[in-house]
């Protein structure tokens, strides 16, 4: 939710990315999350997400993103939010978030809800600061590049690691992610990207490609 005046709206882009660059290796240790949708149709949600330090996890545990990395949860969570989303529009969403207590938020993702699991990766980047993505269980190797501002995000300098633009593509969104898994897809996507080749979004105006990420 952005905290600029914008009320409940958040403001981003999102890329492909092949894999990790080595620029994260240089940042702090990522957070491992765990997003349980009890809502995901017609692009709203209702999700509960849970966040924990990634080192203080077994990472075959995480990785394996079953009910075994909750029970492996309990005590680590650090922040737990309930979020209500609305549909993407032009890189736009409407999001209303609640923090919740760690140990109810972690109950009710166990009795149900459809789960992405993903360590999250912060890096600084020119102007601007970018989180990855990198998702797990039936979602790997997918990871996703994000850069969210306060405000509209224009004039970007999209880094070197990002293959191509994704924010106006449905399945790339995390609520459709959880029911409808990157590994199912995957191969359907390569084959659209080696036929059409990149893409980024020209109406969020002036894009600088290629900003090094050399870290």
């Amino acid at each position: 939710m952005s905290d600029t005046g914008c009320g409940d709206f958040e403001f981003e882009r999102k890329f492909f990315v092949r894999e990790l660059p080595a620029v994260v290796r240089t940042e702090p240790e990522p957070v491992l999350i765990v997003q349980s949708y009890f809502l995901a149709a017609e692009g709203y949600a209702l999700r509960i997400r849970l966040a924990a330090p990634a080192g203080e996890l077994d990472p075959a545990a995480a990785a394996a993103a079953d009910d075994a990395l909750l029970a492996a949860l309990a005590g680590k969570v650090s922040f737990c939010e309930l979020t209500a989303k609305g549909p993407y529009v032009g890189g736009t969403r409407y999001e209303a978030e609640r923090e919740l207590d760690p140990t109810v938020g972690l109950h009710m993702v166990r009795l149900g809800g459809q789960r992405v699991v993903k360590y999250r990766h912060s890096v600084w980047l020119g102007s601007d600061g970018w989180v990855l993505d990198e998702f797990l269980g039936a979602n790997a190797p997918l990871v996703v590049a994000e850069c969210e501002r306060g405000g509209p995000v224009t004039d970007l300098a999209i880094p070197d690691f990002c293959v191509t633009e994704v924010t106006d593509d449905p399945r790339f969104a995390n609520d459709a992610l959880a029911g409808a898994p990157f590994a199912t897809w995957r191969d359907r996507f390569d084959a659209e990207l080696a036929e059409r080749g990149p893409r980024f979004l020209e109406e969020f105006g002036h894009n600088e490609l290629g900003l090094s990420s050399d870290a």
